[in-house]
């Protein structure tokens, strides 16, 4: 069970990052049906379930090296925090809420039939719909076939074992580190990965909690992480599991 990040149809066959993909537009989104759109086409990259085997990246060994820079952040106390399901996470300034009313009320059943899941749990864009960030929660035990209830997210494995479920093949990645972040009950533990695929840059941060893990995924043209990377990562990285 891969951990992937893009359902865009017909991607190409040998993608090549130095050549990426038509950009997402960049100028102001004009009409609804438009900015729909624009929406649609870049939560394509948020955070999505599909069944294939994948590789761990030729760059995880590199990146996962022990000296490691601090992650350029930004201080996100200021900006509104968003309650969910078992989570909590900062919200840039001016993105907005693009949750859809089938996505809050997928999980209700009717006369006994089977509960659909929601595909996510939070979702936000900025204005003109290119930057996403998306909140998944799921069973752990559709990550990774065990016999017990995973609690902490080292019990998918390593940081680079856990890359196979986290990291779609074929991405260029950046980053790869444990962060451990002082809670009620002790210190829970993360991972954090940054890639890029096709002509997306990618922050995520995930975690386990009583079964269940949790996801945040910052996502942006490549074109636009130079000038937006920064407030996106940290995004990412003000995911909490209450």
């Amino acid at each position: 069970m891969a951990f992937l990040l893009s359902l865009s149809p017909n991607p190409p066959l040998n993608p090549k990052l130095s050549s990426p993909n038509t950009p997402f537009p960049t100028s102001p989104i004009k009409t609804l049906t438009t900015k729909r759109q624009s929406i649609v086409n870049t939560a394509s990259f948020c955070i999505i379930f599909l069944a294939q085997q994948n590789p761990v990246p030729q760059s995880l060994a590199e990146a996962s090296t022990p000296s490691k820079p601090a992650l350029n952040i930004a201080n996100t106390k200021s900006w509104f925090q968003f309650y969910g399901d078992g989570f909590a996470i900062r919200v840039p300034p001016e993105f907005e809420d693009i949750m859809e009313p089938e996505d809050f009320n997928a999980g209700a059943s009717l006369y006994g039939d089977k509960a659909k899941p929601r595909t996510f749990a939070a979702r936000f864009a900025s204005t003109d719909g290119s930057e996403v960030l998306s909140v998944v929660v799921r069973p752990t035990n559709q990550l990774k076939i065990t016999f017990l209830e995973a609690q902490e997210i080292t019990d998918l494995g390593s940081i680079k074992e856990a890359a196979k479920i986290f990291v779609p093949g074929g991405a260029t990645l950046y980053n790869a580190r444990t962060i451990k972040i002082k809670g009620d009950e002790g210190f829970k533990t993360y991972y954090f990965y940054e890639f890029e695929r096709y002509d997306q840059h990618v922050a995520l941060m995930a975690t386990v909690s009583s079964g269940k893990a949790i996801i945040s995924g910052a996502t942006a043209p490549i074109t636009k992480w130079d000038d937006d990377g920064v407030k996106l990562r940290s995004a990412a990285i003000s995911l909490t599991a209450l």
